[in-house]
């Protein structure tokens, strides 16, 4: 089984309490090398992860050849803001929802120029959101070179920054995916 289908199956149930599991600890360099490999670009908005997808790619040596910046999109004004999304897309579906997930992917990836783009929107508590409870997550992932996209809803347990780490891992596997 290859490591994104792997990671995709069995991220929900394993244990991220004390970080990364080891044997995923290299899936960003992989990632990061497919991409230089296909001559790709990555960008990401996120919300729940909070910059941690962007800082993990930023991490790896030779990152400035896939990645030129993204987007922190906390608050749905700054998504409405930043990447130009239509407040009636939040209004209709709630933040944290599959068709948000598709537009941050989308929207991050036109406004930046770039091959992939990626979307991440959750609720890593502690608190439920607009009725979602903790753990729910939406990434979505597009390619506008071939034309794939993939979103896929989570359903994480653990503390915030596992439930971070998990997207996060998720966001790379879907990379694969998509390429």
């Amino acid at each position: 089984m290859n490591k994104s289908i792997e990671i995709l199956k069995e991220v929900e149930q394993t244990n991220f309490e004390k970080g990364l599991p080891q044997k995923w600890s290299d899936f960003s360099t992989e990632t990061v090398e497919k991409l230089k490999q296909n001559g790709l670009k990555v960008t990401a908005a996120e919300s729940l992860t909070a910059g941690l997808f962007q800082a993990t790619i930023a991490s790896v040596p030779g990152a400035s050849n896939v990645f030129d910046g993204g987007f922190v999109t906390y608050a749905d004004e700054v998504k409405v803001q930043l990447l130009g999304m239509d407040p009636k897309l939040i209004e209709q579906y709630t933040v944290v929802s599959n068709p948000v997930a598709k537009a941050m992917a989308e929207l991050s990836a036109k406004k930046l120029n770039a091959d992939i783009g990626l979307g991440f929107t959750g609720v890593a508590g502690p608190d439920p959101l607009e009725g979602n409870p903790v753990g729910t997550v939406f990434i979505g992932a597009c390619n506008r070179q071939n034309h794939q996209e993939v979103i896929k809803k989570f359903h994480f347990e653990g503390t915030r920054q596992a439930i971070r780490l998990k997207s996060v891992l998720c966001g790379f596997a879907l990379i694969q995916e998509i390429i």
